[in-house]
């Protein structure tokens, strides 16, 4: 399988707080089926310094790291963006992480405020989509707002945005609320990746492989490997067999 969303960077945000760490994380990844993961710390100027290029070191120095400790996890620099005026700030000056390309649009792994899906966001979204920029929106299941109105998403989906739901949110981890929006989600055919978000081993490991299971149940073995597997392979550029581009 292939997880677009994690934090295993050490020391960069909420994530891994050292390099051992990082590592059991790694391990903690491979033996729940993860082949190829996508390092995606938080872009957050004010929270998280995070840029481009100092991403893209940091993975350099775990992607080292892992072939040391003989960790077969095939690693990629990206970046969870949160949305703010910052965004394009850092566009103009070519430090936006994007996970990669699809259709010969950037995919960009966006996150909304938890609380709220702030006035102009819609605007934002078409203006980078203008820009052959896709937003793959982060765990929107989450988000306070949809959770409410699962509608408040409709109009993203409807422009061309991705969706990306949690493992742990079909699983139940975040509660009641946010597994019903997952599977509202799900429901209206609205989900394009599933991702683990993990941070930790202790409140939030890698739990692909019980959400692929329950989405076999759920939906069925294609669409189990289209949300784990193919779509991801896809904006990752990684050339699986038996894969269409």
């Amino acid at each position: 399988m292939i997880d677009l969303h994690c934090h295993y960077l050490p020391v960069i945000d909420d994530g891994s707080q050292s390099m051992a760490e990082s590592l059991d994380l790694a391990r903690a990844s491979v033996a729940d089926g993860i082949t190829h993961a996508a390092m995606t710390p938080h872009i957050h100027p004010g929270r998280y310094e995070n840029i481009r290029t100092s991403v893209m070191d940091a993975t350099n120095r775990f992607r080292n790291a892992l072939t040391e400790a003989g960790i077969p996890l095939e690693i990629f620099p990206a970046g969870e963006v949160r949305l703010s005026s910052d965004l394009l700030d850092l566009l103009e000056q070519g430090e936006l992480p994007f996970l990669g390309i699809l259709n010969g649009y950037q995919i960009l792994l966006l996150e909304f405020p938890y609380g709220q899906v702030p006035v102009g966001t819609e605007k934002l979204a078409r203006w980078l989509l203008a820009q052959k920029i896709r937003p793959l929106i982060a765990h929107p299941e989450r988000n306070k707002v949809t959770m409410q109105n699962i509608e408040k998403l409709r109009p993203f989906v409807d422009m061309g945005c991705l969706i990306q739901v949690t493992a742990a949110s079909l699983l139940g981890g975040f509660g009641q609320a946010v597994q019903d929006s997952a599977v509202s989600m799900l429901d209206r055919r609205w989900v394009s990746v599933i991702a683990t978000d993990a941070h930790n081993l202790l409140h939030r490991p890698p739990m692909l492989t019980p959400a692929r299971n329950w989405l076999k149940n759920y939906g069925g073995q294609k669409l189990a490997d289209d949300l784990t597997l193919n779509m991801p392979a896809k904006i990752l550029g990684i050339d699986l067999p038996g894969l269409s581009s």
